[in-house]
């Protein structure tokens, strides 16, 4: 017997995923659940490319605005709040989709990741961190190879929150973190849909909605955030354009070379987005975003959706 459906819908930054999910979602009476790891914070909505009042009103949204930036969010916990979404979506008889280019986020969902209940340890967090900063990012890397040589080669060594966070794990249970991450599938059917391009196509995308985000006040976002107190050095803070606004505001970086450095830094991101993806792939429908037929798309979803 077939499972309840989940539409999954992934791709790089700027593919058009938000548009396309709001388009399926109403099509097919459906809930969003967001799988974006910069879209959980309060009081950041251009840099992350929210979706706007307007778009949540059209359809409903879940995870989006879960905690203010100084608060974290850990990978278990937007695990099991997703999971929570997904059943109640199920329970008043609608459709979700999850949605979203963080990953992590969507894999831990789809394939059911049990993740280590392991507290932060912040004063070792610290050291391992300050560490990477004296010795740089891949001295780090390789003390997590030493000790986990699974964790070490799924995690890319410039990520150093990751690399401190498997090392954590590590060093407080005596465990690898590796042979703590089982997997345990949901009990859903799904249907994996992808967008993507030419390389050259998602950096000409991405650089135009920095521009948009730029005419938008995203100069102004990061500087209300800072005089609200927030450390540039939080988690929340590195997000794409986030640092390097900072950067320009705290330290008079020239804001031209803050959006070139955004820039520079979004591409780098979807290289890894498009990684990830290929390396965590179960059979995603890949859709070119210059070909797009998102009738037939909405079309094919909606005899999978009957045929359940």
């Amino acid at each position: 017997m077939a499972g309840k459906p989940l539409v999954v819908i992934v791709g790089a930054t700027a593919t058009g995923k938000t548009a396309l999910a709001i388009a399926l979602a109403q099509a097919i009476t459906g809930e969003i659940v967001s799988a974006d790891s910069r879209q959980i914070y309060r009081e950041m909505d251009i840099g992350t490319a929210k979706p706007t009042p307007a778009q949540q009103q059209h359809v409903p949204h879940h995870l989006i605005d879960v905690v203010a930036p100084d608060e974290d969010l850990g990978l278990a916990t937007y695990q099991q709040q997703a999971y929570a979404a997904i059943d109640a979506i199920h329970q008043r008889g609608q459709v979700p989709l999850l949605v979203g280019g963080t990953g992590q986020y969507v894999t831990a969902v789809v394939e059911g990741w049990s993740i280590p209940e392991v507290p932060p340890n912040a004063a070792l967090r610290a050291e391992l961190e300050a560490f990477a900063e004296e010795h740089g990012a891949e001295r780090l890397h390789q003390r997590l190879q030493a000790l986990d040589p699974v964790a070490a080669a799924r995690t890319d060594y410039r990520n150093v929150r990751r690399v401190a966070r498997a090392l954590e794990v590590c060093l407080e249970t005596g465990q690898r973190i590796s042979s703590l991450q089982q997997k345990y599938p949901p009990p859903y059917t799904m249907r994996h849909l992808g967008l993507t391009g030419e390389r050259s196509t998602l950096y000409a995308r991405a650089d135009q909605r920095v521009d948009e985000m730029m005419t938008a006040g995203f100069v102004e976002e990061v500087n209300e955030l800072l005089k609200r107190g927030y450390d540039p050095r939080l988690p929340s803070m590195s997000g794409l354009g986030y640092s390097q606004l900072a950067s320009h505001l705290q330290h008079g970086t020239p804001v031209e070379q803050a959006i070139l450095e955004t820039k520079h830094a979004t591409h780098d991101f979807i290289r890894r987005q498009l990684t990830w993806f290929r390396g965590h792939d179960p059979g995603i429908m890949w859709h070119n975003i210059e070909m797009l037929d998102r009738s037939a798309l909405l079309a094919d979803t909606l005899r999978w959706l009957q045929d359940l």
